[in-house]
């Protein structure tokens, strides 16, 4: 699944308004299989209106909550999103329990700053939040349990 995540963003920035920071378009999309271990992104879309708030920085696009694929049953174990600007992290609303689809979040910014979210949404288990750094994932942040309805991520340090 990670050679699918890495190859999702230059894909994206390359949509119309996708790096046009304040007046930009975010774009969302899923990340399934069709149950043979290979793994494929859904056509990112914007899937919502262009919201121009200016320096506040905040747009939106719905994920679907279904993939069609023609080839066979679907099943989808992430949603992606990203965001017209950089630097941009996984916003406080992007790791809301209420706004998780899936198992895992990915987010990017217009500079391939790539996120991912493992929120474990019902479970009594901490929310996770890494960083792709050389094609590794680091453990960046934790949702604690008590958090997981706000979405607020607490900063992890160690070892880079």
């Amino acid at each position: 699944m990670d050679e699918v995540i890495d190859q999702l963003c230059p894909a994206v920035m390359r949509l119309p308004g996708a790096t046009l920071r304040d007046y930009g378009q975010e774009y969302c999309g899923a990340i399934y299989s069709l149950g043979n271990g290979v793994y494929y992104a859904s056509i990112a879309s914007p899937l919502g209106p262009t919201v121009l708030v200016g320096a506040s920085k905040r747009k939106r696009c719905t994920p679907p909550s279904y993939v069609d694929d023609e080839r066979g049953r679907t099943v989808a174990i992430a949603d992606f999103h990203s965001h017209p600007w950089s630097p941009s992290a996984l916003s406080q609303q992007d790791a809301m329990a209420v706004t998780q689809l899936w198992t895992i979040r990915i987010q990017f910014d217009s500079s391939c700053h790539i996120q991912k979210l493992i929120p474990y949404t019902n479970e009594s288990r901490p929310g996770e939040v890494y960083e792709r750094r050389d094609k590794r994932w680091k453990l960046i942040g934790l949702i604690k349990p008590e958090d997981k309805q706000d979405g607020i991520i607490t900063p992890v340090q160690g070892p880079d």
